[in-house]
């Protein structure tokens, strides 16, 4: 990608290759974006924008869907506890530290949303604070390691819907909601050509209209969340085919209020579908699109019993599942039946990624390398996640004069699919070189390189 950022090391927190902050050169390798792996449906009906969370009073997994609250002991079979009162909240966050106030989430109000707090997750009471300005859609997640909450809304950007983002620290105060993502003019010479794609395959789920002067990307919801030092994105792209009839039957499905049907009539709606792509971010503001653009999250085919044929909603966060990562989105059918709870239509889905696994440098039978650039050694062990089956990983610790350190030419290879494994050398332990200025050479022939850190 070419930018540079200043990246500091902290223990056990590991280095992926999203973008170049710790990357020095490679040859011989690919960066590859991995989409995530769709286990299916596990709650069937609402939809969802935020990630389950943890509760140690419990002892379960809590997910809030637009239907209510679930619980899970394993994230895998869900029951539901309560519609949260006196008014649905929508995203939902967990902050163990702040007793009595352990649950906060964002709800829907007139003019864009409101933060709320709860002891319990199921009643909550809105803020007294100013309404913090979106449309229809927002996200919300917390990072914990910069204590700060992060909200991203839906405003009018240069293309149409585009991703705001606030900020708070204590969840009372929020900074103006900024522009920092929206779509452009490659997202539409991309969106058309998808468009016609999706139009032309018989196994496709087609949307009500195809209407090609209306073809139009914009940006529908933005999930954010911070991971290994990172902020990563997951932008739901809506591709609009057709502007529909103001007097469209499927308005009917969209169980809106009165005024809100009214309003939807008279400036009419677009039908269309719903990928979700990757982004990241070290500073929340500069955003590098991933995988030139493909899908992370994308639409399923028809005939295999999925929900997600039409319509994908990113959630606010990934659950750390042992060497997985587990994301819960929204899966609907149709577009216009996304915001109608009817019946088998819509779903809160699992996919799943292996821990690190967005974007891996792969080398095939030519060996690769990658250098990384100068860092303060840690005391403890050089840990990488690789996948070495069928090729070889090997590392080589230089100086900062970029010359080989004595007992560090050449670490022991490293076979097999390894998504964490301690580097060893012949004649040398890493946590030696504690405090020294050191480089990393990673050499690999048909493996994939993820991650790398210090513990």
């Amino acid at each position: 990608m070419g930018h540079r950022v200043n990246v500091r090391l902290i223990s056990g927190q590991r280095q992926l290759f999203l973008d170049d902050g710790m990357v020095e050169m490679f040859s011989s390798l690919k960066r590859t974006m991995h989409p995530a792996q769709k286990r299916g449906a596990v709650i069937r009906g609402p939809q969802t924008r935020s990630a389950p969370n943890w509760d140690p009073k419990r002892k379960k997994y809590l997910e809030l869907t637009l239907g209510g609250l679930y619980e899970s002991a394993d994230g895998r079979h869900w029951r539901f506890v309560s519609e949260t009162k006196p008014f649905r909240v929508d995203c939902l966050v967990y902050e163990p530290a702040d007793r009595g106030r352990e649950y906060k989430g964002l709800v829907g109000v007139e003019g864009g949303v409101l933060p709320a707090i709860s002891a319990n997750g199921v009643t909550f009471k809105k803020l007294d604070v100013p309404v913090i300005p979106s449309g229809d859609e927002y996200n919300l997640s917390f990072d914990a390691e910069n204590h700060r909450f992060i909200a991203t809304v839906k405003q009018r950007g240069p293309f149409g819907r585009a991703v705001f983002l606030a900020t708070s620290s204590d969840f009372t105060t929020w900074t103006k909601p900024e522009l920092i993502f929206h779509a452009d003019e490659t997202d539409q010479t991309l969106g058309k050509k998808a468009i016609r794609r999706c139009f032309a395959d018989p196994t496709r789920q087609h949307p009500s209209y195809n209407r090609p002067g209306d073809y139009n990307v914009d940006v529908y919801n933005m999930g954010i969340f911070r991971y290994e030092g990172l902020y990563i994105g997951m932008p739901a792209m809506f591709h609009h085919t057709g502007k529909v009839d103001k007097n469209w039957p499927g308005f009917e499905k969209m169980n809106l209020s009165a005024e809100a049907l009214a309003l939807v009539r008279r400036h009419g709606d677009y039908t269309g579908f719903h990928p979700v792509q990757l982004a990241c971010s070290r500073d929340l503001k500069t955003w590098h699109r991933l995988g030139d653009r493909r899908p992370f999250l994308d639409i399923s085919p028809l005939g295999a019993g999925a929900y997600d044929i039409q319509t994908l909603m990113p959630p606010s966060a990934p659950l750390v599942m042992g060497e997985e990562l587990w994301f819960y989105y929204t899966g609907a059918k149709h577009y216009e039946n996304a915001y109608a709870f009817e019946p088998d239509a819509v779903a809160t889905c699992l996919a799943v990624l292996r821990r690190d696994g967005f974007v891996s440098l792969d080398a095939g039978e030519r060996e690769g390398s990658v250098t990384t650039r100068p860092f303060t050694a840690l005391d403890g062990d050089l840990h990488l996640n690789v996948d070495a089956r069928g090729g070889r990983v090997t590392v080589q610790v230089l100086n900062a004069k970029r010359q080989s350190i004595a007992g560090f030419e050449k670490s022991e290879p490293i076979t097999g699919d390894r998504p964490d494994t301690a580097i060893k050398w012949p004649n040398g332990e890493f946590r030696t070189l504690a405090g020294k200025k050191v480089s990393l050479s990673v050499r690999l022939t048909k493996s994939q390189l993820y991650s790398f850190w210090i513990q």
